[in-house]
């Protein structure tokens, strides 16, 4: 079994290896990955289209449908946007209902907007805003950590992307070890360390690690994200190790997938947790310096089907 290990070290034979440092959060221009189309045969007429097409925000409109007395329709979000005054005439709105046009909708059966990416479903026209909302095959938000990015897409596209815009590291292998580096770290009560993603098993995952104040308490946190779903993300687990001097701190669990943000996963305390002068110690030295080492592995859990047990495999 062959593991290969990340190191992001200083050696003590004079080689200079990578540390991390908190990052500064890179600027570039970048368009969403947007490929959603419609699939052939299966368009509406393009007439009914652009009937319940709003014509402020251009989403599809639903219940209750607004008009002014001339015919021109928008959705109920817009109205209060538009300040009551029709966007296409400029004539007072008022409070007319357009009945007809939801009934034209109540009779469509429309597919899934990410057909392109896969999804195969059919719904009515009512039903079709709740599934897309929850679609297994709808884009990812971008997994980058140190700036609030907007790009969307599927896990190939993400993963060019976190490697072309964000410069993130990039290594195959499911063992690492990696020590992070900052100077002053009693004068830091918020950073983020550079994002590195790992391809393991044919899959990516997104190691993070950041400085952050829980409650009262300055404490450094590391945990895994899994690009994919929940449930192929509870296929695998994960550990995290720190320490130094005889002591040491252990956390083992399952990656939590990109469809959790990483402050949503960071707010739910899910990885491994450092109080701040406990990490100062495992650096060793003065503890002027943080120089925390964190080791970790990803297996895969196999099911033993006549036992039920879990079993983990370690290689990739």
């Amino acid at each position: 079994m062959d593991l290969d290990n990340i190191e992001c070290v200083s050696s003590s034979d004079g080689m200079e290896d990578e540390e991390i440092h908190p990052q500064v959060a890179p600027q570039f221009s970048s368009k969403p990955h947007n490929n959603i189309g419609m699939p052939p045969g299966l368009t509406p007429a393009t007439s009914v289209h652009e009937l319940l097409e709003c014509p402020v925000c251009t989403n599809s409109m639903y219940p209750p449908i607004h008009q002014c007395h001339n015919g021109h329709t928008l959705c109920s979000t817009c109205k209060t946007r538009v300040h009551n005054r029709c966007p296409t005439c400029r004539q007072e709105l008022g409070d007319i209902r357009c009945l007809a046009l939801e009934k034209v909708a109540e009779s469509l059966e429309l597919p899934c907007r990410y057909f392109s990416l896969g999804c195969p479903e059919i719904f009515p026209y009512y039903s079709k805003l709740k599934h897309e909302a929850l679609c297994n095959f709808r884009p990812y938000n971008c997994p980058y950590a140190g700036s609030e990015c907007s790009v969307t897409g599927d896990i190939p596209f993400l993963v060019t992307h976190l490697r072309d815009d964000h410069k993130v590291d990039m290594h195959t292998g499911c063992t690492f070890n990696h020590r992070y580096v900052k100077s002053n770290p009693r004068e830091v009560e918020n950073a983020t360390w550079m994002l590195t993603v790992f391809n393991c098993f044919g899959q990516y995952f997104c190691l993070h690690f950041e400085a952050f104040q829980l409650g009262m308490a300055p404490v450094y946190m590391a945990f895994l994200r899994f690009m994919g779903d929940e449930a192929d993300a509870r296929n695998y687990s994960y550990s995290l190790e720190v320490g130094a001097n005889g002591r040491k701190l252990i956390w083992e669990g399952t990656p939590r997938s990109i469809r959790d943000s990483h402050r949503k996963v960071r707010d739910s305390h899910d990885g491994l947790i450092i109080q701040r002068n406990m990490a100062l110690f495992f650096s060793g030295g003065d503890r002027k310096e943080l120089k925390l080492r964190v080791t970790g592995k990803i297996w895969k859990e196999q099911q033993n089907l006549e036992g039920g047990v879990c079993i983990p495999n370690l290689c990739s």
